[in-house]
């Protein structure tokens, strides 16, 4: 018998009422910003929405913004430019470790007219 993995924070595992509690929204305030694209819920095959920690805590976000005056528009915006800086954020990464592994000093044989000759690369000071 496998041992029991709890799920991730990504996973959507809380109904309606309890991400309301959790967020400390009223679950119309839910319906709203799902209709609005602010949260993306999951949904059942009956049309139940579920929601992950995640969400729960871009909720809270979402809460704190519009009590400081911000817009659902404004809010939205900066939902989508936080996922924007990730997204560069991890492929800065990819890059920078694509950068790393192209300046490994390689010193592979290379076949020359039937044998082999060892190229060296010197490495920079």
């Amino acid at each position: 018998m496998d041992a029991f993995v709890p799920p991730g924070p990504e996973a959507k595992v809380f109904v309606i009422s309890v991400a309301a509690e959790l967020s400390g929204l009223h679950p119309q305030t839910l319906r709203t910003y799902d209709r609005l694209g602010l949260v993306e819920p999951a949904r059942t095959g009956g049309g139940g929405r579920r929601y992950s920690l995640l969400d729960i805590e871009l909720l809270r976000e979402v809460a704190r913004l519009t009590s400081e005056g911000v817009g659902l528009e404004g809010v939205k915006r900066v939902i989508e430019l936080r996922k924007q800086v990730q997204s560069l954020v991890e492929r800065v990464a990819e890059l920078e470790a694509q950068v790393a592994a192209s300046q490994q000093v390689r010193n592979l044989p290379v076949p020359f007219g039937g044998s082999h000759v060892t190229v060296w690369r010197r490495t920079g000071r």
